[in-house]
């Protein structure tokens, strides 16, 4: 398993746990509000009561403060009173503008009556019929809608976190980079210079021939590394080069490295030199990464096609390899920072291709289409 597998696992476990909580929270939240919603119900009847209790005693017979207690005490749920006919005898806690509508308070009745079932009330010794319909309060209401708020909120929150989280790790690991490439570079540098001043003073006393020829390539190859990895963290100069000749440049160098059952073709669909800016040595990275992967994945033996199409605005460049291919879940992937399906390797490739191509010189690079044990095609999109 490798590291960016074992992140994945980390934020799904994390993200499991958050659903979990707040799962719980609006299962919770919902209870709650049935049983205040049931405890409301309970005053509604205690209300309807009161109005019957009202009805039968009168101010001769007995005391009616109870009655009349209970009736004020009721702040908060809407109540509509009407007759067995569903004419309005009364109401409470109504909109007080609203509610001087009579067509209004009728469509009041009608939605309460969806939503509870009303409460029968049968007054004095004429058994009068009457009924009570209600809704719930603004507070249940609105207690109703606070899980998802919270969900909402949880919600945002993981967003933000792991946002800043991601941005922060990034800016870190950037700086790891940064550091690294940097430091490499330095230390290159000593070696260099004194196998640079041991060429010079073998010349001087008459050592040429083939074998200083090869020492002088193997000390420009390592210039051009080492001018490479000072660029990471900088902003690179970018200046328009002839395309073709850049990528061609680079197949040579891989072709003279590589088996001569590989074969390379590089097919430009213009039949022009196409200009593009560009950094030449940190894009030759990019292409020998590319090349390199291509002749893994083909074993010593295939074809690899490099097609460059002129779009006006963009260039296309398509790698095309034979070899053993990427599972279409694998595609992003690919480009992460220690993913690799060698035995030997950190896995930083295609990774800081992806970096050099999009962020130094504003492109982009993808798998534009594999099949499994027929090859793969990685596509650069540079801009002219």
């Amino acid at each position: 398993m490798n590291i960016y597998t074992r992140k994945q696992r980390w934020k799904l476990a994390l993200l499991l746990a958050a659903l979990i909580i707040g799962v719980a929270s609006l299962w919770y939240t919902n209870s709650l509000v049935e049983k205040l919603s049931e405890q409301e119900k309970k005053n509604v009847k205690l209300w309807a009561s009161a109005v019957r209790q009202l009805s039968e005693i009168n101010e001769e017979q007995g005391d009616v403060s109870v009655a009349l207690e209970v009736l004020r005490s009721n702040n908060t749920i809407p109540m509509i009173l009407t007759d067995a006919n569903g004419n309005i005898n009364s109401f409470r806690n109504l909109d007080s503008i609203k509610s001087e509508d009579p067509q209004w308070l009728l469509t009041q009745v009608t939605e309460m009556k969806t939503e509870q079932e009303p409460i029968e009330i049968i007054f004095g010794k004429d058994k009068e019929r009457n009924f009570v319909y209600f809704r719930d309060s603004l507070l249940i209401k609105q207690l109703r809608y606070y899980p998802y708020f919270q969900l909402a909120v949880i919600s945002l929150f993981l967003l933000v976190s792991y946002l800043a989280f991601s941005t922060s790790r990034k800016a870190e690991q950037n700086q790891v980079w940064v550091g690294m490439a940097k430091e490499t570079a330095h230390q290159l540098g000593t070696p260099l210079s004194s196998l640079m001043a041991w060429v010079e003073y073998l010349k001087m006393h008459g050592r040429e021939g083939e074998h200083l020829e090869e020492i002088e390539k193997d000390i420009s190859r390592l210039n051009t590394i080492t001018e490479r990895f000072s660029k990471i963290g900088s902003a690179p100069s970018l200046k328009k080069e002839d395309l073709v000749e850049v990528i061609q440049n680079s197949i040579n160098y891989i072709q003279s490295r590589s088996s001569s059952r590989v074969k390379f073709t590089l097919i430009n669909t213009a039949n022009h030199n196409i200009m593009a800016p560009m950094n030449v040595p940190l894009f030759e990275w990019v292409l020998e990464n590319l090349f390199k992967n291509a002749v893994d994945a083909m074993t010593g033996e295939g074809e690899l096609n490099i097609s460059l199409t002129d779009q006006q605005q963009f260039v296309y460049i398509d790698i095309c390899d034979t070899g053993k291919g990427i599972p279409k879940s694998k595609f992003k992937t690919v480009f992460k920072p220690g993913y690799t399906s060698k035995s030997r390797g950190w896995g930083l490739g295609l990774s800081l291709s992806k970096r050099i191509v999009e962020e130094y010189h504003n492109g982009h690079i993808f798998v534009k289409n594999s099949e499994l044990n027929k090859g793969t095609t990685f596509r650069i999109v540079l801009p002219k």
